[in-house]
């Protein structure tokens, strides 16, 4: 689904202010986390646990395309630091401080979208950059400072690659990537937990000729290849709780019945991710009347039947943070973004799904005053506490 875009991908900020936040650096590796595995809770407790989430979005998971590089998918930006990278849709250097003021309004959970290919050598291994690496661990200690939930996936490096390479390629890369993922954070709590990809499951190569049935297939072959990957490693990866990703976390197909879940080594430790339970009623101009309501439970309805109800827990991971007045429909019962998203975070989090805003630079969030922007935002979340 398209996101909320604060800027353009093609342009760079080659220098990044700040103000409001004063900027810390805490080492990587340096862990805040007691690495223990709660094997008492249930995966519906923890779900009721991660609370209300909040993304990192256009951080790291931000790339400049390069179809060329056939590793990657990548260009090469300024220096080539993880911070080039971070920056370069539009982020400001993600602080200790920034993640504090999530902690401080409200939120339980961070989701950290992610982008493996940069920094990564076109020699087809696959192989992350540690660099790169020791930026999104550096991101993850500082949530687990502040006893946040993290959620890490594979964001939109998954679509370069299905997009660009045939099924038995993807399915090996897959491997590649969420086992050195698994290997490196094996040590940490449940508190850190792996999704597996974001929004591009059941897409294909463009000359690809896969009929519906198979098109399940390969996505039921992905999540598993996933699952088998980070199990595989062992540790703590034997017990951590794993977010299966939808068929474009569209929840229609999601709930079809040729989706199935991944078969696990471990019982009760698997979500699945969907995204936006209005995204229809967005994208057509019709937020805030009854209708909307009505559709937006029916959606809920699908999910709890398909999966609530069959012991998985309902990872909403991308929900929007802000409904513009051109999304709102004439005559709505709800006519502000604030009384939209309360009625959407009520409706979520009744059905006990986790719901996380999806939030780019100073959109819902400010990154620079730590603080988010509306006071009726502001106020809303933290009645959710």
């Amino acid at each position: 689904m398209i996101k909320q875009i604060a800027v353009t991908v093609a342009v760079c900020l080659s220098v990044v202010f700040f103000s409001g936040c004063n900027i810390t650096t805490q080492t990587a590796n340096n862990t805040v986390d007691n690495g223990k595995m709660r094997e008492d809770l249930t995966a519906q407790e923890m779900a009721q646990e991660m609370g209300i989430g909040w993304n990192l979005g256009n951080t790291m998971e931000a790339f400049w395309e390069d179809l060329g590089n056939t590793t990657s998918g990548c260009m090469t930006i300024g220096e080539n630091t993880p911070q080039d990278y971070e920056t370069c849709w539009g982020a400001v250097i993600t602080t200790q401080e920034m993640i504090d003021g999530i902690r401080d309004a409200g939120f339980d959970t961070v989701r950290i979208p992610v982008y493996w290919g940069n920094m990564m050598e076109d020699d087809g291994t696959f192989q992350i950059s540690d660099a790169y690496f020791d930026r999104v661990e550096e991101i993850i200690e500082y949530c687990r400072k502040d006893a946040l939930y993290v959620v890490i996936n594979i964001h939109h490096y998954d679509a370069y690659l299905i997009q660009n390479h045939n099924k038995q390629d993807v399915l090996k890369a897959t491997e590649t990537l969420w086992t050195q993922i698994a290997e490196r954070f094996r040590n940490y709590s449940d508190y850190l937990i792996f999704e597996g990809f974001n929004e591009s499951l059941g897409s294909s190569q463009e000359n690809d000729s896969y009929t519906d049935d198979q098109l399940f297939d390969y996505v039921n072959e992905m999540n598993q290849t996933f699952v088998n990957a980070v199990r595989s490693t062992g540790g703590n990866n034997a017990e951590r709780m794993l977010i299966v990703s939808g068929y474009w976390t569209n929840i229609d197909l999601t709930t079809d019945a040729r989706f199935l879940m991944p078969e696990d080594s471990t019982q009760d430790r698997m979500m699945v991710s969907v995204h936006y339970v209005d995204n229809a009623k967005y994208w057509t101009n019709q937020i805030g009347d009854q209708a909307w309501i009505d559709y937006s439970r029916e959606q809920c309805e699908l999910l709890a039947d398909a999966f609530t109800k069959n012991g998985y827990p309902v990872f909403i991971g991308e929900c929007t943070s802000i409904y513009e007045p051109e999304h709102i429909i004439a005559n709505a019962d709800y006519t502000t973004s604030t009384e939209c998203l309360e009625q959407m975070l009520q409706l979520i989090t009744e059905y006990g799904f986790v719901p996380v805003l999806w939030d780019v630079t100073d959109n819902f969030y400010s990154r620079t005053n730590c603080t988010i922007i509306s006071d009726t935002d502001r106020a809303l979340i933290q009645n959710f506490i």
